[in-house]
């Protein structure tokens, strides 16, 4: 009995001329690695759904556009604008006060606040020891 020839691969599973090859799928260790972190950082964030990640059955996996994003994402711009390098103020110095030492003078509007001791706890609680 003759028996069918087994079947390639690309006859079973057609591709479109279109499709692009499958991407690599990194390990969560080799994700830190890149990242410098922990392995357990990566697991965690991705277990609380804060990366993007692919799970294949119960294992996390990431692709280069999941790095991309991770990091992305992790960015952090300043707050303020860099002043241009020409308009940088000098830094003033501060004002000697009346025993000659250097401390930044207060504005006058500034309220003082004084730090005020709690009373003791057994008087509190009226016990005595």
């Amino acid at each position: 009995m003759h028996r069918p020839s087994p079947t390639p691969a690309t006859a079973r599973f057609p591709r479109n001329p279109s499709d692009a090859p499958l991407p690599r799928l990194y390990r969560p260790e080799e994700i830190a690695e890149a990242l410098g972190c922990s392995a357990w950082w990566v697991k965690d964030r991705a277990r609380r759904n804060l990366i993007p990640h692919t799970r294949v059955g119960r294992a996390y996996r990431f692709t280069a556009g999941h790095l991309a994003e991770i990091i992305r994402l992790h960015e952090e711009t300043p707050a303020r604008p860099a002043q241009p390098a020409g308009n940088v103020a000098a830094p003033s110095s501060p004002a000697a006060s009346r025993d000659g030492s250097l401390r930044p003078r207060r504005h006058p509007t500034t309220p003082v606040n004084r730090l005020r001791a709690r009373p003791p706890r057994r008087a509190q609680y009226d016990a005595t020891a």
